[in-house]
């Protein structure tokens, strides 16, 4: 069984910063994807960042243009976990994010896993 478990969410001034956990139990990929999906109040789920890999090793990073330069995505093997680091943060980036994993090293809105979602509020 694989879960995905989210935490970091919470409230933060605008230009703070503030840093997303997803943490994998179960069996792991040698090769997959991870990565956030947001969906704020009236608005479709929007892809966020996403970071894939293969046999460990980290080959591909991609970001949404909404916060490219702002978030980074990275991967700790040893704890299965991946993390989002989100700087300079504007009252726009304000929705609940949600945790995805995908074995194919692929996400989209249909993969297979996902976190709970936790809440970030950016105050202007």
């Amino acid at each position: 069984q694989v879960q995905l478990v989210e935490s970091g969410g919470g409230l933060v001034q605008a230009g703070g910063s503030l840093r997303l956990s997803c943490a994998v139990s179960g069996r792991t990929f040698s090769k997959g994807a991870m990565g956030w999906f947001r969906q704020a109040p009236g608005k479709e789920r929007e892809f966020v960042a996403t970071i894939s890999w293969n046999n460990g090793n980290t080959y591909y990073t991609n970001y949404a243009n909404s916060v490219k330069g702002r978030f980074t995505i990275s991967r700790d093997n040893a704890k299965n976990t991946v993390y989002l680091q989100m700087n300079n943060l504007k009252p726009e980036d304000t929705a609940v994010y949600y945790c995805a994993a995908d074995p194919s090293g692929v996400l989209t809105t249909t993969s297979d896993y996902w976190g709970q979602g936790t809440q970030v509020t950016v105050s202007s």
